[in-house]
């Protein structure tokens, strides 16, 4: 059972997909949040909804601002407009009066977001899955270094076109001074690491580093799996999903 959802943001609309398993009167919900220039019809989030509700868990997932059907500008978008964009998803799905209980899930740049949003509000998060998490978005920010674009870091583009979208400059400014490690951290709750040691946009170290910081986390490393996760797919959302069903009640 999907139903189409806009939810006020900071730039406008949030484009979502409400997935809720049919016929249960109350059920856990998991926030699922996409990549950098992905949306929130795309792999691995479509699979894992699915999957969900298939387990009797509802799902949220959600266009960022400048992607997919929400409003605001791509060019406008950093990190931490994310991180607002996922607080006010957050705020709307504890309003829903079948919800439970809230975990996070979040892919490539989600993961980071999803990181930090569950080190802020800690015990409101029931459990944290990142799939591939793009902590390295700071490293290559500070080497001046984009999807295989390069740039002057100390003296970053007013815009910068990297395959189909402008990146603007505030991006890589939030980027070289983002605390997601240490915001990351303060999250009490359990943890899931999914990460493909073929990843070559974001290296599987930085989900051992993620892994290192959590009081409460498990590590799954997968050997030669992608970046998107796609070669060992069926394994990657088992793996979430099983974590899931452990922690939500």
């Amino acid at each position: 059972m999907i139903r189409k959802l806009t939810i006020p943001g900071a730039a406008g609309k949030i484009s979502a997909l409400l997935q809720r398993p049919e016929g249960s009167a109350t059920c856990p919900l998991v926030i699922l949040m996409h990549g950098f220039m992905a949306n929130k019809t795309l792999e691995p989030l479509k699979s894992l909804a699915d999957r969900l509700e298939e387990e009797g868990i509802a799902s949220l997932r959600f266009d960022f601002d400048g992607h997919g059907k929400s409003d605001g500008r791509f060019v406008d978008m950093t990190v931490l407009t994310e991180l607002e964009d996922a607080r006010r998803v957050f705020a709307f799905a504890r309003g829903l009066d079948f919800v439970t209980e809230i975990a996070l899930a979040g892919h490539s740049q989600g993961g980071v977001v999803a990181g930090m949003l569950a080190g802020e509000l800690k015990d409101q998060v029931r459990a944290l899955v990142q799939l591939a998490p793009a902590a390295v978005l700071r490293d290559d920010a500070l080497k001046g270094e984009l999807m295989g674009r390069k740039y002057d870091p100390a003296n970053p583009p007013r815009r910068l076109f990297v395959l189909f979208h402008y990146v603007g400059r505030s991006y890589f400014q939030v980027a070289q001074t983002l605390p997601i490690y240490e915001v990351s951290a303060g999250y009490p709750g359990p943890v899931c690491l999914i990460h493909g040691k073929n990843d070559r946009i974001v290296p599987f170290q930085y989900s051992e580093k993620y892994h290192g910081i959590y009081a409460d986390g498990e590590l799954h490393l997968l050997e030669g799996e992608n970046h998107f996760l796609s070669k060992k797919r069926p394994e990657v959302i088992r793996t979430a999903v099983s974590f899931l069903k452990r922690h939500l009640r």
